[in-house]
């Protein structure tokens, strides 16, 4: 535990000292963004542009995450066991690509589709039957669209597959 809190200190710290406009904390066995975080990167949350917190154990993320960072552009939250995200998500007014790829999501997170900058999704690997392909064909920038390996019931991949609009990858019917 303690390895894992002193690779946290030095990423967090290099982004801090070197000015950097992203935060790479995979692979840190992270159940939660740490609070503590929040407070050293208060001067240069707005610089912030890409977060990766792939390969951890986070099963919420705090509105207070998406409050801090703004500016935001991409966010990796890939391989942890989220199966929700807050509201203030559609606070997000530059995020262009979320991954939430293997997670535990059985739900589609209706909040990405009200992100009007959002380009890429990718919810490879979760539990989700059911997409609102209605709200997804009205997102203005969306180009790719990843839900390969979730159980999507059929009148959903058939709408998706009618969906010209932009790349969708999903399984093809057999």
């Amino acid at each position: 535990m303690a390895e894992a809190v002193v690779n946290v200190a030095r990423r967090v710290n290099a982004t801090v000292e070197e000015g950097k406009d992203h935060l790479d904390l995979s692979n840190c066995k992270l159940i939660s963004f740490p609070e503590g975080v929040f407070k050293v990167l208060s001067s240069v949350s707005e610089n912030i542009r890409v977060i990766t917190l792939a390969d951890n154990e986070m099963k919420a993320i705090s509105s207070k995450f998406f409050s801090t960072f703004t500016q935001l552009r991409e966010l990796d939250l890939h391989g942890n066991v989220l199966s929700k995200l807050p509201d203030s998500l559609e606070e997000m007014r530059h995020l262009t690509s979320i991954n939430l790829a293997n997670n535990k999501f059985s739900e589609f997170p209706e909040k990405l589709t009200q992100i009007a900058t959002l380009e890429r999704i990718n919810l490879e690997g979760n539990n989700i039957t059911e997409m609102p392909v209605d709200k997804l064909s009205a997102m203005p920038a969306l180009k790719w669209l990843n839900v390969l390996s979730n159980p999507l019931d059929v009148n959903t991949q058939a709408a998706l597959t009618s969906l010209l609009k932009f790349d969708i990858l999903s399984q093809k019917e057999s």
